[in-house]
């Protein structure tokens, strides 16, 4: 409806948000197929922000079935995108699920970086991650401090 009056971007964005949808119900294969129609629609229009967005749709989607590898590549490439288009608090909170995924995958060293990169890189972050954010500043001052003791 909106493709034929030339409002593609309308289009891919009903899209998007039919994938949306698809997933709260649970419709895994429909939600893909609707999110991956939506990222390739916003790529040929060179809507970089609605790209990411979808990217971290389909992270969370990955995520909840359990494919934690397709969940981290489609999050760090929209965490990339963010970076790029100057969007720290978007960027910060999908580092911030990128390092969960990355922890829930073992790869624990690596999800603890990225998170707090997440944390650093928010613009505002809830009480709770300011708190987190001070506890590990008091981390590694207290580190700091004793590796050069030693």
């Amino acid at each position: 409806m909106f493709a034929a009056a030339g409002n593609e971007i309308e289009a891919a964005e009903m899209v998007n948000n039919l994938g949306v949808i698809h997933r709260m119900q649970g419709e895994w294969d429909e939600a893909i197929a609707a999110l991956e129609e939506a990222r390739a629609a916003f790529v040929r229009l060179g809507d970089r922000d609605r790209e990411a967005q979808t990217l971290g749709n389909l992270g969370g989607l990955h995520a909840s079935k359990g494919e934690r590898d397709k969940a981290k590549e489609c999050l760090r490439q929209a965490a990339d995108i963010f970076a790029e288009l100057g969007d720290d608090q978007r960027q910060g909170e999908t580092l911030l699920a990128l390092g969960v995924q990355m922890w829930k995958t073992d790869d624990r060293s690596a999800g603890l970086t990225t998170y707090e990169a997440g944390l650093q890189t928010l613009r505002k972050p809830t009480a709770g991650q300011k708190t987190l954010r001070g506890l590990l500043g008091l981390r590694t001052r207290l580190l700091g401090r004793r590796r050069k003791s030693d």
